[in-house]
């Protein structure tokens, strides 16, 4: 057998070795991509049952409210958004619910647990919560004048410019009172004391 032949027979069984784990590196990459997928799939599926579970809530939440956004994205990672800082993923164990906040200090989880229905009771606060902020701060900025007693108004109006009017009226009458006592001491001085005076000029 020449060499030529060997060095053939070489460089086939290792062209074959190469196509074998080439196959086997392809067969573990199926596997692990379908574990990956069927992993995802799980957590999409509990995060679409939260999902539903939340859907009347944020059907009562007025057309013209725009805090929040209530969709689910598939990524790598699912997540259902709350609102643009906040969401609830699955973790690592696919079962557990971590409801997480990014904030200017990082990111803090609200709230986490198996339950669903709890998770559901946690996010619902949250969403409550917000909109008594919103609330809160549209009232600091105008009076809302839908429930707005006027009468009430009217009174507290009368009152107060009363009780300023009455203190500057009483400064004035004092000083008016003082002018007179002025006058008054002037004109009997002039009387006691004038007609000397108009001696001493002469």
């Amino acid at each position: 057998m020449s060499d030529v032949e060997l060095d053939a027979k070489e460089i086939e069984s290792r062209v074959s070795d190469l196509a074998e784990a080439m196959n086997r590196v392809r067969d573990d990459q199926a596997s692990r991509d379908d574990v990956v997928v069927e992993m995802k799939q799980a957590r999409l599926a509990r995060l679409e049952l939260l999902a539903r579970d939340l859907q009347p809530l944020f059907r009562d939440i007025p057309d013209g409210n725009d805090q929040f956004e209530f969709a689910l994205t598939n990524g790598e990672n699912p997540r259902l958004w709350i609102d643009m800082t906040s969401f609830v993923r699955m973790a690592r164990d696919r079962r557990t619910y971590e409801f997480v906040k990014d904030t200017r200090m990082g990111r803090t989880i609200l709230g986490h647990g198996e339950d669903r229905e709890r998770m559901a009771r946690l996010v619902s606060n949250y969403v409550a919560e917000r909109l008594l902020e919103r609330e809160r701060m549209l009232e600091g900025e105008w009076v809302a004048m839908r429930n707005y007693d006027f009468g009430e108004t009217k009174k507290q109006a009368e009152v107060v410019p009363e009780n300023s009017v009455v203190g500057s009226v009483g400064g004035l009458f004092a000083w008016f009172l003082v002018g007179i006592a002025i006058g008054i001491g002037g004109m009997y001085g002039w009387l006691a004391y004038g007609g000397t005076l108009l001696n001493l000029l002469r």
